[in-house]
């Protein structure tokens, strides 16, 4: 095929996007394809317009999206581009939008009987008259304080002293106009890659120091994984099968990412779905498709058939 990769974006995970946008086109060239790169970069005038009366854009017969965060993870990307008429990999508008959201997420695993850590949710123009305390009375210490439509751990605090906890709501703010509190659950750091409809090995992540923030995800050597996860094979199974149920109750597609945390008597709680989670060689999802044996170049060769797969069910079922 030829495959135009869309990357970069104005999130604040601009330079992680870049880096998986250049591992997939270094991978798909090397599974045979013709590959462009576009760093999609409103601010430098690489806006939508742009993209979409570019010559490379025109010729591509997919758009492989590696935009992480921001329009490129919460289903604008993907309504231009089907707008567009363009085949694209990963879940649609809807899904993208739903996973992006972690308070409908969250809504979305408790109705499908997904277990999550308890939580509440504060927009910013409550932020003001918010009674911290209850949050804690209900939830308990430590309290997870998250921006409601961000990734890779951006804006994310850990509170354990009720005095924290207005800075963390601040730092959340700066990100989003809302923030998810979380009951913290203590235990293991797990991640399952699921690719089409196949669950793939679960990786347990094992922070040196602290929990895994955006500075340990990204920071070589200050972060062990392990994959498969040293878990009971009952547990692991259960595991997958919440993930994915998990990642069809929202309705995903192509591939994803599906983050929980296993407490010490072996439930996992389920934390958010990545539909474009980190792409690189070194990210999450190659490394559980290598544990099944999967390079890269097959990896993302694969995704780029189902996200084709996909458009041409969607013209077939309307007629296009």
């Amino acid at each position: 095929m030829i495959i135009q990769v869309l990357m970069g974006g104005a999130s604040a995970e601009r330079e992680v996007s870049l880096a998986s946008g250049s591992a997939i086109a270094r991978g798909l060239a090397s599974a045979g394809h013709a590959v462009t790169l576009y760093d999609f970069n409103p601010a430098a005038g690489r806006d939508v317009r742009h993209l979409l009366g570019a010559q490379d854009f025109e010729q591509a017969e997919l758009i492989f999206i590696a935009l992480h965060g921001g329009e490129g993870e919460d289903g604008r990307i993907q309504a231009v581009l089907e707008l567009a008429g363009k085949p694209y990999t990963g879940s649609g508008v809807r899904s993208s939008a739903v996973c992006m959201d972690k308070m409908i997420s969250k809504i979305i695993f408790e109705h499908h009987g997904v277990p999550t850590p308890p939580w509440a949710y504060l927009r910013r123009d409550e932020a003001a008259s918010w009674r911290g305390n209850e949050a804690i009375a209900s939830l308990g210490q430590p309290l997870v304080v998250k921006p409601v439509d961000q990734g890779s751990t951006i804006g994310i605090s850990i509170v354990d002293e009720p005095s924290g906890l207005g800075r963390a709501i601040e730092v959340a703010l700066e990100h989003a106009d809302a923030v998810v509190f979380e009951k913290y659950i203590e235990g293991r750091e797990l991640s399952t890659s699921i690719v089409g409809d196949e669950v793939f090995p679960t990786v347990e992540i094992k922070p040196k120091q602290g929990f895994y923030d955006y500075k340990r995800k990204y920071t070589k050597g200050m972060t062990d994984y392990e994959c498969p996860a040293p878990i009971e094979l009952a547990v692991a199974k259960r595991v997958a099968a919440d993930a994915l149920k998990a990642y069809r109750a929202c309705g995903c597609e192509g591939f994803g990412r599906v983050d929980s945390r296993l407490d010490a008597k072996g439930t996992a709680y389920f934390l958010e779905i990545n539909t474009i989670p980190g792409m690189t060689e070194t990210s999450l999802v190659p490394m559980a498709a290598r544990a099944k044996g999967i390079t890269f170049e097959a990896l993302v060769d694969r995704i780029a058939d189902l996200g084709l797969a996909r458009c041409n069910a969607v013209k077939g079922r309307m007629g296009g």
